[in-house]
């Protein structure tokens, strides 16, 4: 495994763009698979590959919503696909193995925020199946396409939430504990950033690499669960703290882009990237809000919860 948790540095900042990222860069013939990917952050990184020459195909839960937002633009397709329904997911992935393609780009970019304790058919939290355990069965299932690629990323979209929580392997579904909706959040953004290090540590030898990202704070559907004045008391800590400013999508998309698609991170891989750049590493108990913690980026716990999560969604990796 050829990890680098160090910024590179490599030129852009957070107020770089999607498009500036790729600049005048083709991505004609290539094949992506963008979950969430007619909604805020995950649209643009969809216009953006779309416009570049990239199939896009875009798994949604409600088509009509996405057939909507994605109306005018080129190159996309629209698949269903629900990430708490386990079958959904594998149908999804069988209609897309059965194409025959192959997948250059898997951006895992859909996601639940602070949702109020709701528990998924097998009795799993619905942030940690939904965020994390979803996206694990669907990367699985479409291993063998990623593989084909001779060529290909996964992209697993964390948060700075993952500052807030580890995971709780001695009660990830909070079946003891009192549920903190969130730390159930950051909980399954932890568990993305660890996804991408053990991915990668298995992708490798296959030519196929992964990244966590951190979009930057971007007011998008996400927050479509908090009520509005405890949106509004977030911003206003923010503002106290000297990080009132939020991102356009734009520049929210930009460090997706920039992982799936750049040529200056072709030798690295299961890193934490932030700003278009891969993250400083800092301390647990780190005041400011950027970078990645420790439990973010421990091999040890990225293995532990990758048992974890074959036993409890019964997806396994080809060899």
């Amino acid at each position: 495994m050829t990890t680098q948790q160090a910024p590179l540095p490599s030129g852009f900042s957070a107020q770089t763009t999607a498009r500036e990222v790729l600049g005048e860069r083709r991505l004609d013939g290539a094949i992506a698979i963008v979950t969430g990917g007619y909604a805020g952050v995950g649209l643009e990184t969809t216009r953006v590959l779309a416009e570049a020459g990239a199939t896009v195909v875009v798994p949604a839960r409600s088509l009509d919503k996405a057939r909507g937002a994605l109306a005018g633009l080129a190159r996309t397709e629209l698949d269903h696909l629900d990430l708490s329904d386990p079958p959904s997911i594998d149908a999804f992935a069988a209609r897309f193995m059965a194409s025959g393609r192959p997948l250059h780009f898997l951006i895992n970019n859909a996601g639940i925020m602070a949702t109020p304790l709701v528990r998924d058919a097998r009795g799993f939290e619905s942030q940690l199946a939904t965020n994390h355990l979803g996206h694990f069965q669907l990367t699985a299932r479409l291993w063998p396409a990623l593989r084909a690629a001779s060529g290909a990323r996964v992209v697993a979209l964390s948060s700075r939430g993952h500052a807030r929580a580890g995971v709780d392997f001695e009660d990830p579904m909070f079946d003891r504990r009192p549920y903190d909706k969130w730390v159930a959040y950051g909980q399954s953004k932890t568990a993305n950033a660890l996804f991408a290090l053990a991915l990668d540590a298995r992708g490798e030898g296959h030519r196929i690499r992964a990244f966590s990202v951190h979009p930057g704070a971007v007011l998008t559907e996400l927050s479509r669960s908090v009520p509005p004045e405890e949106l509004a008391a977030i911003r206003s800590r923010l503002a106290a703290a000297g990080n009132a400013s939020f991102k356009s999508l734009a520049q929210g998309a930009a460090t997706s882009v920039w992982c799936a698609t750049s040529p200056q991170l072709d030798h690295l891989g299961g890193v934490y990237c932030e700003d278009v750049d891969v993250a400083k590493p800092v301390p647990a108990d780190f005041g400011e809000p950027w970078g990645v913690r420790p439990w973010a980026m421990d091999p040890a716990q990225a293995e532990r919860l990758w048992s974890k999560s074959e036993a409890w969604t019964g997806a396994r990796f080809s060899a």
